[in-house]
């Protein structure tokens, strides 16, 4: 049976992480898009004015080249009209005049064939499939080609008058339309409507010549056929429509001044005047007209104006050439200009995106500059500074300027973020400095109360010497009290406080590692190997001997309970190296690493509270950073761990400076806040005679022991006051024991164990339990809490 698809809504896919863009590539593109975007509108306008500038000059040249012929063919064409219209009427026309007139038209006609059959403008309309009129110059070569036998029948007189001239209208129409579409495909607007002037007035000189044409078809008779009179009055109409609407409306100013000279000229007036005289003396044109008298003026007349007509015709045409011609070289002085004003602002766009990406960029780099700096260095500086209780450059921290732009704004939010940090740790810091003088003070009347034990504790020992059971016990809690004393002392240091020393002169280290052992339980363990020769400042005797009692209570405690431990102190090239040695388990190179870290660094509060039951490494690294020692922790040789303590030459007492052995005054007590450290040798002694404790300096002598009373028994004998002994664990007999150096409390025992030492028993395992340990520290907190209770009683 397959297994089952599992219920449930389907899981959303995995969101995929966005690409951040960089700013610079973001800058970039904001500039390249804009900048591409005009260059190719830039390249797309520029060319298409130079498309549009070919089109012009290809309109010229096209122009120049067909336009001319066709005008001369076409003014060829008129002459030979109106010759063949007269001889066909009967005019006086010789045949040479006839001949040379047909021969200028076939050079006309010869050279338009030339020009429109080949050559590179033909060969360009061919290739771009475009008409440019091709048709209309085909039609009029198609025309030509008739010719000669038109000609054939004008001079046989085959077919009407109106058919032989009728050709040659066609063809002058088919020429007059050819030009027409010469510019009608003109792309600029304002060379198509410059052009109309143009093919106007070939209309309107076409209207004048077809007038020419009809008169002479007259004949010496001076009658004009119906058909001939109408084509005449639709030319006089056609072409004084054409001049006054579509030619002189449009006509430059110069060439409108040779206009007006020409229509104000005596053959003009003459034309106008017969004109005039035809249509008025008309009476009935179904047989055909009579024209009058005046005709006869009209050849003299229209061969003085004509030439200036076709002249006009010429000067508008090429005025037509000139302005296209005129217009393409503007419009590529205009794309020269587009392209250098473009490169010009593309550079000038270009110059002010690098300059202000630039500009950006080394903003931002200096503002990433400085807040690395502020974030590594300076921040770390001022709240090392803030927690070590020292005032606080301001200035060196970034400051709220108010400032408009994106980047000040960022600048002010991180002097924002900067200052309220600054003020956090300034608050801790003060919380931290508050509550370091708080616990000093718990330290101090705590260390109170231990010296008023300490007190108790050695009138109970000298009260109740004699008796051996309750001495030992009474030992015990001076061991456990002096061991309270130096955690109230620990407490003191992790509050950033330091132990006072009394120490007036040097220690000699040999003393030193003593005073150390005996701040230690299990003091029986701890063999020393040390100088004699060296011997420690008085300022820093206190400090140093906690710190070595700190290694060798770590050391003795985590050490098998039949090994020994081993301290040896020699002179090094920096100062002096103490080295405690022991045969504890292996630890990992982790865990090496990890209490040299605690040994090099001040942790806060919340991580002593973490690790609230292995303070001593803390402690210890509190009083190497006090002392400028160095402290490391690493394997042994035997498989145990070796303390190594280097202590600077600084702390050393010249050579000069070095005790001599031998009694020495003892030192002044430490003050009562910060108990010095206690141990009370006991000595039992060998005979139980009734002895009398010798009085301190100072001190009364005890009165004598009254007499008995007569008959009454005699007393017992008054045990001796013993004399305070070091704890031991060895089970051996009372008599046994070897008689141990007295010392005077709030004194070390540099001067009595510096004699010679009785062999000692092998040490055994240690009774004290686990739970006897805990009911100590039970009974000692309980204590603690009655005498603050009675304190405050006092104090009430």
């Amino acid at each position: 049976m397959s297994a089952m698809a599992p219920e449930g809504p389907p899981s959303p896919p995995p969101l995929r992480r966005r690409r951040t863009v960089r700013l610079r590539t973001m800058l970039v593109c904001l500039a390249v898009v804009p900048t591409v975007a005009m260059g190719t509108q830039v390249a797309v306008t520029a060319q298409r004015l130079l498309a549009q500038s070919e089109h012009l000059r290809g309109d010229v040249e096209d122009g120049e080249r067909i336009g001319v012929p066709l005008v001369k063919l076409m003014n060829e064409l008129q002459a030979e009209r109106a010759m063949t219209a007269a001889r066909w009427a009967g005019s006086p026309v010789t045949d040479d005049a006839l001949r040379e007139k047909r021969a200028g038209t076939d050079r006309a006609a010869a050279e338009f064939r030339r020009i429109s059959g080949g050559g590179e403008g033909a060969q360009q309309a061919d290739e771009d499939g475009q008409d440019h009129g091709e048709g209309r110059l085909d039609a009029v070569g198609g025309r030509l080609d008739l010719l000669a036998s038109y000609r054939k029948r004008a001079d046989a007189h085959s077919g009407s008058p109106e058919q032989a001239v009728g050709y040659y209208t066609g063809v002058i129409d088919d020429i007059i339309r050819a030009y027409q579409d010469e510019f009608s495909h003109s792309e600029d607007a304002e060379l198509a409507q410059e052009s109309r002037p143009a093919v106007a007035l070939f209309s309107a000189t076409e209207m004048v010549a077809r007038e020419d044409t009809a008169l002479a078809l007259a004949g010496p008779s001076r009658e004009l056929a119906a058909t001939g009179f109408s084509q005449f009055l639709d030319a006089v109409g056609t072409h004084r429509y054409l001049y006054d609407t579509w030619i002189v409306p449009y006509l430059p100013p110069a060439e409108l001044a040779e206009y007006d000279k020409l229509t104000g000229s005596d053959a003009w007036q003459s034309k106008l005047r017969i004109e005039n005289a035809v249509i008025a003396n008309h009476k009935d044109t179904a047989t055909g007209v009579k024209l009058p008298a005046d005709v006869g003026d009209w050849s003299a007349a229209y061969r003085t104006f004509a030439p200036r007509l076709a002249q006009l015709n010429t000067d508008r045409a090429r005025g037509v050439f000139e302005d296209a011609d005129a217009k393409a070289t503007e419009l590529e002085v205009e794309v020269s200009w587009l392209i250098g004003a473009s490169g010009g602002a593309l550079l000038l766009v270009t110059a002010v995106v690098v300059l202000t990406t630039r500009s950006v960029l080394r903003r931002l780099n200096r503002l990433h500059t400085r807040t690395v700096a502020i974030a590594e260095e300076t921040l770390p500086d001022v709240v090392a500074r803030l927690q070590r209780g020292e005032p606080v450059d301001e200035e060196a921290l970034p400051a709220v300027r108010g400032r408009q732009d994106e980047v000040g704004q960022i600048a002010d939010a991180f002097a924002r973020v900067v200052a309220a940090s600054v003020d956090g740790h300034r608050q801790l810091a003060a919380e931290r400095h508050g509550f370091g003088l708080f616990a000093s003070g718990i330290a101090s009347r705590t260390g109170n109360l231990v010296s008023r034990q300490l007190s108790l504790t050695e009138d109970l020992q000298d009260t109740f010497g004699h008796d051996e059971a309750l001495l030992a016990q009474l030992m015990r809690s001076d061991q456990l009290t002096v061991g309270m004393r130096r955690q109230i002392e620990n407490l003191l240091i992790l509050a950033g406080g330091e132990i006072p020393d009394p120490h007036t002169e040097p220690m000699r280290v040999a003393d030193l590692l003593r005073e150390a052992a005996a701040e230690v339980e299990d003091f029986r363990r701890i063999e020393r190997q040390a100088l004699d020769e060296a011997s420690v400042q008085p300022h820093a005797i206190s400090q140093i001997s906690h710190l070595l009692a700190e290694l060798l209570d770590n050391a003795t405690r985590f050490s098998p309970p039949r090994s020994k431990v081993v301290v040896r102190a020699e002179l090094v090239a920096d100062g002096l190296s103490v080295e405690i040695e022991d045969r504890g388990p292996r630890v990992t190179p982790a865990g090496y690493e990890a209490m040299n870290e605690r040994l090099h660094s001040a942790p806060p509060y919340s991580v002593l509270a973490e690790n609230a039951h292995r303070l001593g490494l803390f402690v210890v690294g509190h009083l190497a950073e006090q002392l400028q020692a160095r402290v490391t922790l690493r394997r042994s040789v035997y498989g145990g761990t070796a303390a190594v303590v280097v202590l600077p030459g600084t702390l050393l007492a010249p050579a000069a400076q070095h005790p001599e052995p031998g009694p020495r005054p003892d030192r002044e007590p430490r003050p009562a806040a910060v108990p010095a450290p206690v141990r009370i040798p006991v000595r039992e002694p060998a005979v139980r005679e009734p002895a009398v404790r010798e009085p301190a300096v100072g001190e009364p002598a005890p009165e004598a022991p009254p007499a008995p009373a007569p008959g009454a028994a005699a007393p017992a004998p008054v045990p001796p006051r013993p004399e305070r002994a070091l704890p031991t664990r060895s089970t051996a007999a009372a008599d046994a024991r070897p008689a141990l150096p007295e010392r005077v409390p709030q004194t070390h025992l540099t001067r009595q164990l510096r004699g010679p030492r009785a062999p000692e028993p092998e040490a055994g395992r240690d009774a004290a339990t686990p739970e006897e340990v805990a009911d100590a520290w039970a009974d000692y907190e309980e204590g603690t809490k009655k005498v603050e209770a009675e304190l405050g009683a006092d104090q009430s």
